[in-house]
């Protein structure tokens, strides 16, 4: 229990000092994605205003984790593409770059965003 919770402490931290550097526009949001140990969820985000452009999320897809983390990257990608934003800054919420976040972020960049 007290080890979880050191790592999740930890994984704040991170986030907390990637945000420092990062923010999103209206023409440059900011792609954030959370992985629970079910899910994963995306937003667009524009900084400024403090609003949510788009979302997508694993909630009703199935198959294997890092399979379903593809679906959602291609999800995002195609609610960017409609609202016609191409450029987004990738925030990876303190998550380590790799499985299911990286499978995320390369799936966005095949359809279609850039970061």
């Amino acid at each position: 229990m007290a080890n979880s919770n050191i790592k999740k402490i930890k994984r704040v931290r991170r986030h907390v000092a990637i945000r420092t550097r990062i923010s999103g526009t209206a023409e440059k949001p900011r792609l954030a994605v959370f992985r629970s140990n079910k899910f994963m969820y995306a937003q667009l985000i524009d900084d400024s205003k403090a609003v949510t452009l788009a979302s997508a999320s694993s909630l009703d897809m199935k198959g294997k984790k890092s399979e379903v983390a593809s679906k959602v990257g291609k999800a995002i990608a195609e609610k960017a593409h409609a609202l016609k934003i191409t450029t987004v800054v990738f925030d990876r919420g303190g998550f380590g770059y790799r499985g299911r976040v990286k499978a995320l972020a390369e799936s966005a960049r095949e359809g279609g965003l850039k970061f």
